[in-house]
């Protein structure tokens, strides 16, 4: 009889603890995404971003995302739209299987600004086309010169904060 009740409450703590951790990264899921939220980020992707990095495998099913986040399978699929167009998660397809998986990858942020040095060089050749427009003598012209400026630094600059990044992780990696 001792025995069992042991085994009871230890199968009793297992499902506390379980249901403890599910709590606690539900908590930091919405934390996470209304700081995302706050930041300009769209609110039902920053939900599923924060989803996904917090799950153990990065992976989920639109099922899994739908149960996780309480929301409906159109409000996760439009949230995947964007995340995908905006290079933060993928689609995949398992062999065999019809079923998609929408993971989020390891190196998410160095891989998304990486992929902006493209994007500054279209908004610096933008801005330039404005200053030139409406005339560096002209607040207008003069706001977007200071602009542009920015936007050539962050260009500038990019490159070798990507390269002490990987310096950095390598080196992290080492130690483990």
């Amino acid at each position: 009889m001792i025995d069992t009740l042991s085994r009871l409450h230890y199968f009793h703590n297992i499902v506390k603890i379980t249901k403890h951790d599910r709590e606690a990264r539900s908590r930091f899921v919405e934390r996470f995404a209304s700081v995302l939220a706050e930041s300009g980020f769209p609110r039902m992707p920053a939900r599923v971003f924060a989803a996904l990095l917090a799950s153990e495998s990065g992976r989920l099913t639109a099922a899994e995302l739908t149960a996780t986040l309480q929301v409906s399978p159109a409000a996760i699929s439009g949230a995947m739209r964007y995340l995908v167009q905006i290079n933060l998660a993928s689609r995949e397809t398992a062999p065999g299987s019809r079923r998609e998986h929408y993971r989020v990858h390891s190196e998410v942020w160095y891989e998304a600004i990486a992929r902006k040095d493209q994007v500054l060089g279209r908004v610096e050749t933008s801005l330039r086309d404005g200053v030139e427009i409406l005339g560096r003598g002209t607040a207008a012209g003069a706001r977007i010169a200071e602009t542009l400026a920015f936007f050539e630094f962050m260009q500038q600059e990019l490159p070798a904060m990507l390269e002490k990044w990987r310096a950095r992780k390598a080196a992290n990696s080492r130690k483990r």
